[in-house]
């Protein structure tokens, strides 16, 4: 219960709006709908451990406290951030306490990832035995950050990021309660929404903010930019959104989805990521997913990340993007790569065979005597410059690693190479 003095302290517009029930969260109607794994244990009455993963402003801590409320447990809200060992045995001891009373506990560890792994392992006898049910809220990918026992003994459960419905009628409940509506014109409003990107308290937030302005003059999208303060995209290169975005981009380019490739390039470069990193990364998709099709993709890639090392930001940013838009438009193979792939699957399988003597040098009469070099035809003596001599080990069959596809520059290597098989199928039986 609230003293007197808290009642009479200003709260955010957040706080004032959180939810008092399940069915007034928005936007994540896949765990709460009755059907849905939220909504089959409160029905049931049996709340068991669980594990909250999704970005911030989407819910975690009011389903939370919702979910205590429903099952009638105490509540014990923790932070890994400002929380240790000392904190959570007082936890513990409380809700040993409280289960002598016959009522539950719901533990709420806000930011579980943070806690080590000695502080995660100890939350396991209370979970085991009852003593608490534990609810983790995480915006890091939990298979990474939390223990395989930990997430062995609880349910993941994914939270969405807020869609344009749930964040527009998060801006109808803040008019609602200030009986008055936001002074934005439609276009100002759709821009504070995605603004927003996905997290409700940081659009309310905005709201509160907007709510303190006269109710004219009605702010259009470029008054709203200079009247409230952008953060920065929600980005972390050490956490799951750098591995994310640069996956997009990756499989963006082998999809030949060059546009979409750009708009990831963005989100990274916005995020603050070192373009260093992205274009190791391009020189990487130059070699692996176009190969021979365009061997100037590697050439581009180098000389990009080369131009960014000499011009710096934002200028040599522009070479990254000329990059993404070359490796996106040129043709794809990965035949480069898979037959790189094979060649070393059977040079581990075959053991250290030796090449034939026919091509190994003879510098001593030792080895000459022994056969090193004899027979050796060179090729450029030869008609049309190829022997048609076998370069593989004696006691191994010829193998096809390299298949060129039938794109790019490969249809030309596919036509030297059915070239060279003919002549080489022609010497062998003259």
């Amino acid at each position: 219960m609230e003293s007197l003095f808290e009642q009479q302290t200003p709260r955010p517009l957040a706080d004032q709006l959180r939810p008092t029930t399940l069915t007034e969260v928005v936007g994540q109607d896949h765990l709460l709908a009755a059907d849905a794994p939220l909504g089959r244990m409160v029905g049931s009455g049996r709340i068991t451990s669980m594990i909250l993963w999704g970005p911030p402003g989407t819910g975690k801590t009011t389903i939370a406290h919702l979910l205590a409320s429903s099952g009638d447990m105490a509540f014990i809200p923790l932070s890994a951030v400002f929380s240790g060992i000392a904190d959570l045995r007082k936890a513990f001891d409380e809700a040993k306490r409280v289960r002598q009373l016959g009522r539950g506990t719901l533990l709420f560890i806000d930011e579980i990832h943070r806690f080590n792994k000695a502080q995660q392992d100890g939350f396991l006898p209370y979970v085991e035995d009852g003593t608490v049910i534990l609810v983790g809220a995480t915006t890091e990918n939990p298979s990474f950050e939390l223990n395989a026992a930990i997430l062995s003994r609880a349910q993941v459960l994914v939270l969405n990021r807020l869609d344009d419905a749930a964040l527009e009628e998060l801006l109808l409940r803040a008019e609602q309660d200030a009986g008055r509506e936001l002074p934005v014109d439609t276009d100002a409003r759709r821009s504070l929404r995605a603004l927003a990107d996905g997290d409700g308290r940081y659009l309310l937030n905005m709201a509160e903010e907007l709510l303190t302005l006269p109710e004219e003059p009605v702010l259009n999208t470029a008054a709203l930019a200079g009247s409230i303060q952008q953060r920065m995209p929600l980005y972390d290169k050490t956490d799951d959104a750098h591995y994310n975005l640069i996956s997009a981009l990756h499989k963006s380019l082998r999809g030949s989805d060059t546009d979409a490739a750009l708009y990831w390039l963005a989100r990274m470069l916005e995020g603050g990521e070192d373009p260093r990193y992205i274009m190791r990364r391009l020189t990487r998709f130059a070699v692996e997913d176009i190969g021979m099709a365009d061997p100037g993709a590697l050439i581009q890639s180098i000389t990009a990340w080369e131009a960014f090392e000499r011009l710096g930001s934002p200028e040599g940013e522009m070479a990254v993007v000329q990059c993404v838009i070359y490796l996106g438009t040129a043709p794809k193979s990965n035949a480069a790569y898979r037959a790189g792939k094979s060649a070393r699957k059977i040079a581990r399988e075959m053991g250290s065979l030796m090449p034939p003597k026919c091509i190994l040098n003879a510098p001593t009469g030792m080895m000459r005597e022994m056969g090193y070099g004899a027979d050796y035809a060179y090729d450029h003596n030869e008609q049309e410059g190829f022997s048609g001599q076998d370069y593989f080990p004696d006691d191994m069959s010829r193998s096809r690693f390299y298949i060129p596809e039938p794109r790019g520059f490969e249809r030309e290597i596919a036509k030297r190479l059915e070239y060279w098989d003919k002549l080489r199928k022609a010497k062998s039986k003259a």
